[in-house]
């Protein structure tokens, strides 16, 4: 067992000894081209077929989910066995096609092991994690990627109660790998076997009852959860909301402990209620602390699966959009779509959920899904990845102006993974697009690919991550990372951001590639020049310039010097030198320096 220490997981996380080749090396691309292909499931139902008028005949709601979404009851033989063929054929799949969801009907499952894997989703059908009981693990190692779980993107766990078999639960994830809504009955590891190098991750509305040890893991956030103890930190560790999170410390320990959160609404699950399957929407909750479910009935509304079209790999963008103008929600089953237009959401309250990481490839250029002005659209569960054909944007929230107030009813944008190369050529001038006020980003990974197929500095060409226009959005959990430009610009008044987490791009050729007007560098997270409101806690900005180690970046963070523009604890690192930043933000911070990956920070600006 190694020095649970701070300082010990601080020298596991160092990269100084880690391959030259890069922090997540390319050897992740070369596990991938060589594995084995997962073969899809059964094609889609054909689009409706017209009515006698001319007209399409109407849609119907409901269905089966599909080959890909694996169902279990305790009295299901073979379970184990199909777990071990899922993850046998998902394990080091990291750009491949197999999409699964692995879902657990309420009971009580004994001596079971569900190892996860790329692409992989697991959850229990229960109203509660605790209606459905698994006596066993629900593992992520990294024992593909010889002990660097920095890799394991791309999978998650939900409304399952476990109890781990030798007392800890180990996940050790890194992005795109959401713990939500789970009870540990004991303590959770969330690094790898030998604690190797770790960069996570993401936990919400779940009760660990023992001891959360992140060892090596680089940065993490945890909101509305109880938690029995927190052992460590490394760079960067954020808490709203969360019973038994350690008291606020940063810079030494690095936690950034905020009471409550201010606005949170947990994303909806599938759960079965007799025979049928119904989708639970949870309630808006100001000021939220702890978790929503234990005591009775959560709060929120429930519809019937048969109020969503449940579409099937090979759907075409026009059937997607006539079940939404038919008032029919939409349930993606794993896979993959190849959308020719836009999904566009019109439609006050609409869900649009994915299983096991449906993925929605835009075609031609186009964006991949638009929400206008409207209420209470939840987005959940799915991943964007970017066509090779360049798209202005790939998901917009609201359109250019949009001005409503959505404080009482707002958007939620949760486990929405947007990814630009890495799986084949790929390129989006801006990722994410945010235009309607009081919207919620509630765990995000807005990627341009650092390895893996299509990836260059002009190959998976992509300028800007997240860009927010509209007023009063709230950010939990926001991850973006090595954009060409800016990784995130805020122009919007009032916005909050609790937990970022940010790599600049590794593969910049020279200076002049970045160089901003005088400025050197694009700060990785930019205040506009007429904001007068705004405030973050807890982010962090990490460069490694690997294809020039010469490159300075001025600063990681841009805002405008103004009473109401407050940061809290953030900190820019330089991984194992390559690369420079010369201040924290704006011109406050002390420069990195050397080879010691060691942050420079800044308690608080102005």
């Amino acid at each position: 067992m190694p020095d649970p220490s701070p300082s010990a997981a601080r020298r596991d996380a160092q990269p100084d000894s880690r391959p030259t080749v890069g922090r997540r090396t390319l050897l992740g691309a070369a596990a991938a081209a060589t594995a084995a292909p997962v073969v899809l499931g059964a094609a889609a139902r054909a689009s409706a077929a017209p009515a006698p008028c001319g007209k399409p005949r109407a849609l119907p709601g409901g269905g089966d989910l599909g080959p890909n979404v694996l169902v279990f009851d305790p009295s299901t033989p073979g379970i184990q066995a199909r777990l071990d063929e899922v993850f046998r054929q998902q394990e080091s799949a990291q750009f491949g096609t197999g999409r699964y969801a692995l879902l657990f009907k309420p009971g009580t499952y004994h001596g079971l092991n569900a190892q996860l894997g790329f692409y992989t989703s697991i959850a229990g059908l229960g109203l509660s994690p605790d209606d459905t009981t698994i006596n066993g693990d629900v593992t992520v190692d990294a024992g593909w990627f010889d002990g660097n779980a920095t890799q394991n993107f791309w999978r998650s766990a939900e409304n399952l109660a476990l109890v781990p078999a030798d007392g800890t639960n180990r996940w050790a994830v890194a992005q795109a790998a959401p713990f939500r809504r789970m009870h540990v009955r004991g303590g959770l590891n969330l690094a790898p076997s030998g604690y190797g190098w770790a960069s996570g991750g993401y936990i919400a509305d779940s009760r660990i009852d023992g001891q959360i040890g992140p060892y090596s893991q680089q940065q993490w956030y945890t909101r509305d959860s109880a938690i029995g103890s927190w052992l460590n930190g490394v760079w960067n560790m954020v808490f709203s909301g969360v019973e038994g999170a350690p008291a606020q410390s940063f810079p030494d320990p690095p936690y950034t402990t905020l009471t409550t959160t201010p606005v949170s609404r947990e994303k909806p699950f599938l759960y079965l209620q007799g025979n049928g399957y119904r989708v639970f929407i949870p309630e808006k909750r100001t000021n939220a602390r702890g978790v929503t479910w234990g005591q009775g009935t959560p709060r929120g509304t429930s519809l019937p699966l048969t109020r969503f079209y449940v579409a099937r790999p090979g759907v075409t963008a026009a059937t997607l959009n006539q079940a939404l103008e038919q008032g029919l929600h939409l349930l993606l089953t794993p896979g993959i779509y190849h959308l020719s237009e836009p999904l566009r959401i019109n439609r006050a309250n609409t869900v649009v959920l994915g299983l096991g990481y449906a993925t929605l490839i835009p075609d031609g250029g186009v964006t991949a899904v638009k929400v206008a002005d409207v209420d209470g659209v939840r987005l959940a569960g799915f991943l964007v990845d970017a066509g090779p054909v360049n798209s202005p944007t790939l998901l917009e929230i609201g359109p250019r102006g949009a001005s409503r107030d959505h404080s009482a009813n707002p958007t939620t944008v949760q486990d929405v993974f947007i990814r630009i190369g890495g799986a084949g050529p790929g390129k989006a001038t801006t990722s994410m697009v945010i235009n309607n006020r009081h919207t919620i980003v509630d765990h995000t990974w807005v990627w341009r690919a650092d390895h893996g197929d299509g990836v260059g500095w002009e190959t998976n060409r992509a300028d800007y991550g997240v860009v927010v226009n509209g007023d009063d959005v709230l950010a939990t959990g926001l991850f973006v990372e090595h954009f060409n430009k800016y990784d995130v610009q805020w122009f919007g008044q009032r916005g909050r951001t609790i937990f970022f987490q940010n790599e600049k791009a590794y593969d910049a050729p020279n200076q002049a590639a970045i160089q901003n007007g005088s400025v050197k560098g694009y700060a990785a997270y930019r205040v506009g020049d007429a904001v007068t409101s705004h405030e973050g806690w807890g982010l962090g900005s990490y460069c490694y310039y690997n294809v020039d180690p010469t490159i300075v970046q001025h600063h990681g963070f841009a805002a405008p010097t103004r009473p109401n523009v407050r940061f809290h604890n953030l900190l820019v690192v330089s991984l194992g030198g390559q690369g420079q930043y010369e201040r924290v933000i704006n011109d406050t911070g002390s420069p990195t320096s050397g080879t010691s990956t060691v942050p420079s920070t800044v308690v608080s600006y102005p």
